[in-house]
């Protein structure tokens, strides 16, 4: 089952540990009740997330997660927030990122996030308020970037494959940023803007914006209307199912990853694949 939490607006959260307490409990999570017979202790587990269909997916994984647990969806209302809340221990998991976005904030923090599953990959691309197509992109447009390093390697990466620019092939290709850029024969000049204020930036009428279906279908745009889309079939950046080294393999962790790679959640999926919203990035059951 799911229970919706509160929006955190800081990183000072009040929010209590996983599970609940109960001193009339054993060790197996049963309480003993005056009839001499016992009940499973019901125990919630804490899912940060950020905007749909993130957290429509922990939604689904709340109404089909096996009892005794429960889901509580945490809404954030950033990209920083849900791994500060989970590297804090004030939630137990979170699903709002790719494994390279965690790994970054783990180098930069000392952190001990783990990816657990991949569940789906995003469709991003380039959007353009002002060319209809390719051929139309004039020199010295500007590009907005988004300002993370490995959202910026991933975009630079679409911008290459259209053969829009060159990249040093010596730089690991999630790592380039735009010091990296060896040919840039339209003399684009590079913007980098915070992830969360890319649509703002088409708006605006940057005429090569970088942006993600989630945050671009905000001012009614969709995959079609992208210039240029990502072409790209591994996984390394699809969104994960994360929590940290010393709950990974825990109980509660285990049948919430259960749930996440559930036949409802695969078919939610399916359903915006259809929009070429995104990918899913799991088999059900495996």
């Amino acid at each position: 089952m799911l229970k919706k939490g509160l929006v955190l607006s800081s990183l000072a959260l009040l929010l209590a540990a996983c599970g609940t307490g109960n001193s009339d409990s054993d060790s197996s999570g049963e309480i003993a009740t005056s009839e001499g017979s016992t009940e499973q202790e019901e125990i919630v587990i804490k899912v940060a997330s950020h905007l749909p269909p993130m957290t429509d997916i922990v939604e689904i994984a709340g109404d089909v997660i096996e009892e005794p647990y429960k889901v509580e969806l945490v809404e954030v209302s950033d990209n920083i927030q849900y791994n500060e809340a989970l590297l804090n221990d004030e939630v137990d998991a979170n699903f709002a990122q790719h494994e390279p976005f965690m790994e970054k904030f783990n180098e930069e923090r000392d952190g001990n996030l783990v990816a657990l599953q991949t569940i789906y990959n995003p469709v991003v691309g380039f959007y353009s308020p002002v060319y209809d197509s390719i051929e139309e992109i004039e020199d010295g447009s500007e590009v907005a970037l988004p300002s993370d390093s490995t959202n910026e390697a991933r975009a630079l990466a679409i911008l290459e494959h259209y053969e829009l620019l060159t990249l040093d092939p010596e730089v690991n290709k999630y790592e380039v940023t735009v010091e990296n850029v060896t040919e840039n024969p339209h003399d684009f000049t590079f913007t980098h803007i915070d992830l969360l204020n890319l649509t703002s930036a088409y708006e605006d009428g940057v005429e090569l914006v970088f942006n993600y279906p989630t945050y671009i279908e905000s001012i009614g745009l969709t995959t079609e209307d992208a210039l240029l889309l990502e072409d790209e079939e591994d996984l390394t950046f699809a969104l994960q199912l994360i929590a940290r080294e010393d709950n990974q393999k825990s109980a509660e962790i285990q049948a919430l990853l259960k749930a996440f790679t559930s036949q409802e959640v695969h078919d939610y999926l399916n359903e915006l694949s259809e929009k070429g919203h995104l990918e899913p990035a799991f088999d059900p059951g495996e």
